[in-house]
Order: C-alpha cells, then sequence, then structure tokens
C-alpha cells in the first residue's frame, strides 16, 4: 500500500482543515488506517486511527471532540477533519497503514505503511 497525504496548510486557532490520505493499491480496504502527527523537536505521537471497516475508532485524548477520522474505502481514501485548531496542533501529519489489528495504527512502532507527511501550521 502506497499513501499520500495531503491537505495541509496554514490556519488561525480555531479554524479548521481537513485532511486526505489517498491509498494505492485493491487491498486498501483490508487496512486498519491511522493519523500520526511530528511537532518540531517532539517525537511522533498517535492522533487517530479507524478500522478497516470504519466500525470503530479511537482518539489521543489530546484531539478527542476536535478531530474526526473517516474512511471511503471505495475512493481508497482516509480523513482527518481538524476542528477547532490549537497552536498545538502544528507539526507534520502523517497517515499510517497496519493488518491486521487497530492497534497496528496506534503504535508507531506496528505501522505497515507509511505516507509522507503533509504540514499543519496553526498560527496564534
Amino acid at each position: 500500500v502506497q499513501l499520500q497525504a495531503s491537505g495541509g496548510g496554514l490556519v488561525q486557532a480555531g479554524g479548521s482543515l481537513r485532511l486526505s490520505c489517498a491509498a494505492s493499491g485493491r487491498t486498501f480496504s483490508r487496512y486498519n488506517m491511522g493519523w500520526f502527527r511530528q511537532a518540531p523537536g517532539k517525537e511522533r505521537e498517535f492522533v487517530a486511527a479507524i478500522s478497516w471497516s470504519g466500525g470503530a475508532t479511537y482518539y489521543a485524548d489530546s484531539v478527542k471532540g476536535r478531530f474526526t477520522i473517516s474512511r471511503d474505502n471505495a475512493e481508497n481514501a482516509v480523513y482527518l477533519q481538524m476542528n477547532s485548531l490549537l497552536p498545538e496542533d502544528t507539526a507534520v501529519y502523517y497517515c499510517a497503514a497496519g493488518f491486521p489489528i487497530l492497534r497496528n495504527v496506534v503504535e508507531d512502532t506496528r505501522v505497515n505503511f507509511w505516507g509522507k507527511g503533509t504540514l499543519v501550521t496553526v498560527s496564534s
């Protein structure tokens, strides 16, 4: 599976952005998908995950209630809707694919495939 994230940019605090991750390969629907982020000078951290069917989602406490992960298996895509953005959300965001369990896209050491990141900058 090859992944390409897009949709990053500069936004003011309180604003919204929607990230997209396009996947290649006919096996996309078998993979659990996730988003991670890495802020300057910090370690990469988990943001959100969604099961292969879309029936289960999981969020980091720091984004719960503000971010929503979704997927469209017909379009081979996963999305991250980010609302009420804060300056501390500034980071490079990466999409990830993991199989067979959701945990594989919650713990970064278990991820099977990584996409190139997209930069999100939130100004105060």
